[in-house]
């Protein structure tokens, strides 16, 4: 009896022991609050504000908007709501928990496809510290997208599409019907369910490759079948994408928007990756064992599918930082699988004894871990991990990195109380912090623009770059829609210039935000607490051209 009860013990001991699965999703958790700025790099980009308004918009009136509620310069004109799931969802989270709540359910978006991408990493080799290595580079190339946007959705969906794939070649073909329902979720949520499409053609087009090129006759035929399911797959969930409000409508969107050069040239998200920053390290490690793994899977293998996902979307995380962390999804599992088997390799091939012994080692080690790190666990750490997050961003007193709030050293927030001040005042400001008035002011102020390039177009986006840029005629342009008050940063160059104009007046300075009053405009009595009304006003800087900042992630590039 004593013995039975020790037993029963150690067993329930082990299910609340953390396992690899937990390490990997606490992961995400890990990295945001030690190698980044916490709940401010979920906050890095002023468009979760504008899509927590949509939301309300759409629980207060019934239905999605189809025309502009948020611009003064568009007012009224066709808009497409594209992630109007998302936007619902968290608008509701925001109702009852604020902007933690939001950042808190972003995290777990994060700390679940990690955590689904490792047990997938872990299908394709039997060594569980491949498995967990692959995923940490993984997380680590992923973290340059990490934003509490809707996007975070389709790393997850990529992630369970991918699963549901692995598991259909053994067998469970009848899982390739799940896939079409999960295309209409996906593309509810956000845009990015065209990844899914590309999956499921790589996969189409890996297995006609193999066909192709395969030796016996049965793997040949195996090849087509797979293929030909595959691409009917996809077929059918290219018409699933279709059940959305909009319908074939959003498909012309979304294909006008990208066939438009400038949001390519001039959105920094949509462009290539630095590689003098941490992860451009990270992705240049992955790239190499991407490459390897695919030339592994073709040249032992005879297996095409890995070499297409691996080289397709390599190609697109190199040409744009945004494709980084699905190129890093993608590629982990395979990368996984193709060490496990070089190793494997190892053990066996013609090699020095010392190099033998190491992969035996390893690979023992591995088989022994796991035999334990594979029993069934009640994930007791990562639930613990994540209601602690949660109730420690949920404190009303938290600071700095668990303080979930746009960081006032990027966002004129101690300007809001002037700006508020007028309600019938027209603001411009750029569009990064025009998605932070939204968020902040609407519906008593309107915004000049803000973060939907999509929604105003290449022509406006021009205008709109010329003038930041400071362009002969952006005082005509001001005046074209009437501007009589402007809110931008004290390191652009437009702020510099308009210092220096005699149609406007500061009014405010904190360092942070400058603000401009027209100066034919009498200057109300509710603007005296921001300025004293003297030249000498220590808050209004009369310094020189500064050198212009970038905010990180979606801004115009060269404003």
């Amino acid at each position: 009896m004593a013995a039975a009860t020790r037993q029963r013990r150690r067993s329930v001991a082990l299910r609340l022991f953390p396992s690899l699965t937990d390490v990997a999703f606490l992961m995400p958790i890990v990295f945001l609050f030690t190698r980044m700025q916490g709940a401010k790099s979920m906050l890095g980009d002023g468009d979760t504000g504008w899509h927590v308004r949509t939301g309300e918009w759409i629980l207060a009136n019934g239905r999605v908007p189809r025309e502009d509620m948020f611009s003064f310069t568009k007012s009224g004109q066709a808009w497409y709501a594209w992630e109007w799931l998302w936007d619902v969802c968290f608008a509701w989270l925001y109702h009852h928990g604020a902007m933690a709540s939001v950042v808190s359910a972003s995290i777990l978006v994060l700390c679940l496809t990690f955590a689904l991408l490792y047990r997938l990493s872990l299908r394709h080799c039997s060594n569980p510290f491949l498995a967990i290595g692959a995923t940490l580079l993984a997380c680590a190339c992923s973290a340059v997208h990490w934003l509490a946007r809707p996007h975070l959705f389709t790393l997850l969906f990529v992630v369970i599409l991918l699963t549901i794939l692995d598991k259909v070649y053994e067998g469970k073909t009848r899982l390739l019907w799940v896939i079409p329902l999960l295309m209409v979720l996906w593309t509810n949520l956000h845009g990015g369910f065209l990844a899914g499409l590309i999956v499921l053609a790589a996969f189409t087009a890996g297995e006609a490759a193999r066909a192709i090129f395969a030796m016996e006759a049965e793997e040949r035929r195996l090849a087509f079948s797979r293929a030909k399911w595959f691409g009917a797959t996809a077929l059918a969930s290219a018409a699933a994408t279709l059940v959305n409000p909009y319908t074939y409508h959003l498909h012309e969107h979304i294909y006008r928007f990208f066939s438009e050069p400038y949001h390519m040239q001039n959105i920094s998200e949509f462009q290539s990756i630095s590689f003098h920053e941490i992860t451009g390290l990270y992705l240049e490690v992955l790239l190499l064992l991407g490459a390897i793994s695919a030339v592994w899977f073709v040249m032992k293998r005879r297996n095409f599918v890995p070499a297409v996902l691996i080289v397709g979307w390599g190609h697109l995380a190199l040409y744009s930082s945004r494709n980084i962390p699905l190129f890093a999804i993608v590629a982990a599992p395979f990368v996984a699988q193709a060490l496990d088997e070089m190793l494997g390799n190892l053990e066996r091939g013609r090699l020095a004894a010392w190099v033998k012994q190491v992969a035996t080692l390893f690979h023992e080690t591995g088989a022994e871990f796991a035999q334990t790190d594979n029993q069934w666990r009640l994930h007791a750490a990562s639930a613990a991990g994540m209601v602690a997050i949660t109730l420690l961003l949920a404190n009303p007193n938290a600071t700095g990195k668990l303080r979930p709030e746009y960081d006032p050293q990027r966002y004129p927030s101690e300007a809001l109380t002037l700006l508020r001040s007028d309600p019938e005042s027209r603001i411009f400001t750029d569009d990064e912090w025009g998605d932070y008035l939204i968020y902040q002011l609407y519906p008593g102020h309107k915004v000049f623009v803000d973060g939907r390039s999509d929604f105003y177009g290449q022509d406006f986006e021009q205008k709109y770059l010329d003038l930041m840029n400071v362009k002969y005629d952006w005082q005509q342009y001001l005046d074209r829609y009437k501007i009589d008050t402007i809110v931008l940063s004290t390191t652009t160059s437009l702020a510099s210039a308009i210092k220096e104009s005699s149609h406007w007046r500061a009014v405010y300075d904190d360092k942070v935000a400058i603000v401009f009053r027209r100066a034919d405009l009498p200057v109300h009595q509710r603007f005296s607490t921001a300025v004293s009304g003297k030249d000498d006003d220590p808050r209004i800087t009369k310094a020189g051209q500064p050198e212009v900042r970038l905010a990180p992630e979606k801004r115009i590039k060269g404003v």
